[in-house]
């Protein structure tokens, strides 16, 4: 008995240690997207100050395709070791589990939250001679006369959130799908289109040029790209939040004291004046939290943007 008990001790001396040591090899963070975007710069700048604090390579791989699903899917069929980590966002984790009719991953099951990083606000645009001077002036003008507005691809946050303010405000506005924002920017300084939502730090140079006019941005919190600008909430719509987020994820049934170490040494390199400041001058407000605070997000979520793309009839394919 006393040998059997002395072997329990051992082993879990043995485990307690190996997740101590943890990492001892190279950890990578997918990323589904292609690199300069926010949630690539985040995930570079995150790596090399693990990779200092570890004295192990952090890397960052892009596997892009199908709006960030395909990393997705590959870091929810990774082992949990902590080895394989994902920067993943709303589209793949909220938005996709309406959009397609078959999905490879389950967002609640198949992941284990790390931490929420960064809140990328979007911004209510017209364009720079539109005649709505104002939020109120732009319903009135829309309530008028029916108009378009374009957005970056079908199920992305922008779109959602051009729904969400047709829903909302009571107006009718006609769809116009575009390959990103770089490309829907010509109509809309054109004047082709009455209105976009945009991500805040792709526009804000033209607002601030005068060429595009905002009104408002769709985050909770004011955005730090943009602090003059009101809340979709501020500006007279409750409960109105239509932003990509992105966070840290690893595969389901990763050991929790690995869980915690990520947490909180993500944390501490998020706290850092020179990260923050670095990611705040690209329109990236930080938001980090719990593994329990991420979880809760997204399962809060899912059915809330599952009822508007179904009751907007969106479609990946679309």
């Amino acid at each position: 008995m006393f040998r059997l008990a002395a072997l329990f001790v051992l082993l879990a001396a043995g485990s307690a240690a190996a997740q101590g040591s943890y990492p001892e090899q190279t950890v990578r963070i997918l990323v589904g997207f292609s690199p300069g975007v926010a949630p690539d710069v985040t995930s570079r700048l995150l790596a090399e100050r693990l990779t200092g604090v570890w004295g192990k390579p952090v890397v960052v791989e892009n596997v892009t395709g199908a709006g960030g699903n395909i990393a997705t899917d590959r870091v929810a069929k990774a082992a949990p070791n902590g080895y394989t980590l994902g920067m993943l966002g709303n589209g793949s984790l909220v938005f996709s589990p309406s959009l397609y009719d078959k999905l490879s991953f389950d967002p609640v099951k198949d992941f284990a939250p790390i931490t929420r990083v960064f809140v990328a606000a979007n911004v209510l645009l017209v364009p720079g001679d539109s005649p709505a001077k104002s939020l109120p002036e732009l319903v009135a003008l829309l309530r008028a006369q029916p108009g378009t507005y374009a957005h970056a691809g079908a199920g992305t946050s922008q779109h959602l959130a051009a729904e969400l303010f047709k829903s909302m405000a009571g107006v009718e506005i006609r769809p116009v799908a575009y390959r990103g924002t770089t490309a829907l920017l010509p109509d809309l300084l054109a004047g082709r289109v009455t209105l976009s939502f945009a991500n805040v730090s792709n526009v804000m140079p033209l607002v601030r040029e005068g060429k595009l006019r905002a009104f408002a941005v769709t985050s909770v919190q004011r955005s730090g790209a943009a602090p003059e600008l009101p809340t979709m909430i501020e500006a007279g719509y409750p409960g109105f939040e239509a932003v990509p987020w992105f966070g840290l994820m690893a595969p389901a049934g990763t050991p929790a004291p690995i869980i915690e170490q990520l947490n909180r040494e993500t944390h501490k390199v998020l706290a850092q004046p020179d990260v923050r400041k670095k990611l705040n001058d690209v329109g990236l407000d930080l938001n980090p939290g719990t593994p329990a605070e991420f979880a809760a997000a997204i399962s809060r979520e899912i059915p809330i943007w599952a009822a508007v793309i179904k009751r907007v009839g969106i479609k990946a394919t679309d």
